[in-house]
């Protein structure tokens, strides 16, 4: 006996991708931090369906933020390519490992991790530029890049709030050029980790093009907002969505353990 899916609300959906298109374009991020609950709480969608859905929403969101953060000289190409190419392996390695690894530990450290790292932004001054690439440098990028788009594929988080912090505090890059780099990177990823949720089954195309629409727009206003902000606000709060994106992990690990509202 199949179950008919409930009619979607676009509205609703529309202003999740609003949201969505303030936080890609403030902090550099694909916006998957809001648009999953936000399809899952507003929309009444399906936790695995929300996570692709995601993916293919934050592909508009993020052109739009990349044009604006472009438009301001504040993308690093050779940094963004290496980055690039470590992401889309890990976006597809994350997937493969999606029933392998302990969702649950995974999501402890990544937490603890993302705490630490929103400590060290608190404290985080400005960054002067980075210096010339070098072959280590590429190789620690390329490394970055893949732990971000395993996480991506693993735990539906990654893309900027793993990428910004890295940039800015391995390679010392001022906050909007980490943060519209990041945002060159998401784009392949997500183009990536959309064509692998499509063969799954994963995504609603149509709510999908309803919160990238939504968010396309509101992009270049946060975009705007993050080059008129000064580097400390910027770090300061960026940390705090840090803190949140870890929060609602630990939020997620509570609801899906036994003793919890158990998923079956």
């Amino acid at each position: 006996m199949t179950t008919e899916r409930p009619p979607l609300d676009l509205v609703r959906i529309a202003l999740v991708g609003v949201g969505a298109g303030l936080l890609s374009g403030m902090f550099g991020v694909g916006g998957g931090i809001l648009v999953v609950p936000g399809l899952v709480f507003l929309a009444g969608m399906e936790q695995r369906m929300a996570h692709g859905t995601s993916l293919a929403a934050v592909l508009p969101i993020s052109v739009s933020s990349l044009f604006t953060y472009w438009a301001q000289s504040n993308v690093d190409w050779p940094v963004a390519l290496w980055l690039s190419i470590g992401a889309v392996v890990g976006a597809v390695l994350g997937t493969r490992l999606l029933h392998v690894v302990s969702h649950r530990a995974l999501a402890l450290g990544f937490s603890a991790l993302l705490v630490v790292t929103a400590v060290r932004l608190f404290s985080q001054s400005s960054g002067g530029g980075r210096t010339t690439l070098t072959v280590v440098s590429a190789i620690v990028l390329v490394a970055i890049g893949l732990a971000t788009g395993t996480l991506a594929g693993l735990l539906g988080v990654g893309g900027g709030v793993v990428m910004v912090p890295a940039m800015m505090l391995a390679l010392s890059l001022p906050p909007s050029l980490a943060k519209g780099t990041s945002v060159a990177v998401i784009i392949p990823t997500s183009i990536m980790g959309t064509l692998r949720n499509r063969r799954n089954n994963n995504t609603d195309l149509r709510a999908a093009a309803v919160v990238g629409l939504g968010g396309v727009g509101f992009a270049v206003v946060g975009g705007w907002l993050s080059t008129v902000m000064s580097d400390r606000t910027s770090n300061v709060l960026f940390a705090a969505l840090l803190v949140t994106v870890a929060a609602r992990l630990l939020w997620q690990v509570r609801s899906e353990s036994p003793t919890g509202s158990a998923e079956v």
